[in-house]
């Protein structure tokens, strides 16, 4: 039996991190959508070409060509026990069409994990990295400060500031994320699949929860 995960979070929340240790812990491939876009665009596949130019007229990627990328990864021979998606769905229309594809690979969306941290938390962690000029060394002044302040400690170069780690930005970040994705988290709450684990703990803790809550496959 095929297993399909949804992995949500907002910015900030360790998603990325959590999705590395997961996918390794139950052996499903990491389908991000970010890296399917750079692929297709990279490779100048059919579906890459189409999604240029709707880009390149600085227009929004329409859901079928998305869809269609989700539907050729996940037809490749890694996924056939079922994949870890993060950064698809991110719309209930999304995730209703996600439904339909994955009958066709006689499977369905089994868990949803949410890693669910406050906006002020998530807030304090991005606001406090500070990145190297020289080979972008990340720091942060909380968690993983420089011995030297502003000073980054394996080159010496000096530590900015980059503008999506400014707190303005930041926060807009967050307030779209928690705007757009809340009839998500409600679409798949409603289907009994969601499952909300405190992204505050560590980064152990956390796996911990994460893995203790989702389905394996049969060994």
């Amino acid at each position: 039996m095929s297993i399909y995960i949804v992995l949500l979070g907002p910015p900030g929340a360790g998603k990325g991190t959590q999705a590395q240790i997961i996918s390794g812990a139950l052996r499903l491939p990491h389908i991000s959508s970010g890296d399917i876009f750079r692929e297709n665009l990279k490779n100048q596949t059919d579906l890459g070409k189409l999604a240029k130019g709707y880009i390149d007229r600085g227009e929004l990627v329409p859901d079928d060509v998305t869809i269609a990328m989700i539907r050729e990864r996940l037809s490749r021979p890694d996924c056939r026990d079922g994949a870890l998606l993060d950064g698809f769905p991110r719309t209930p229309a999304q995730a209703q069409a996600l439904d339909e594809m994955l009958v066709d690979f006689a499977g369905k969306v089994n868990a949803v994990p949410l890693i669910d941290v406050p906006e002020a938390v998530l807030v304090e962690r991005l606001t406090g990295r500070w990145t190297c000029r020289a080979n972008g060394h990340v720091f942060h002044e909380k968690f993983n400060p420089p011995a030297k302040p502003g000073i980054c400690d394996q080159d010496g170069s000096e530590l900015y500031q980059r503008e999506d780690d400014k707190a303005e930005t930041v926060t807009r970040r967050i307030r779209v994320y928690l705007e757009q994705t809340s009839p998500l988290i409600e679409y798949y709450r409603r289907q009994g699949v969601l499952l909300e684990v405190d992204g505050t703990q560590s980064i152990e803790k956390v796996t911990e929860d994460l893995l203790s809550a989702l389905p394996r496959r049969e060994a």
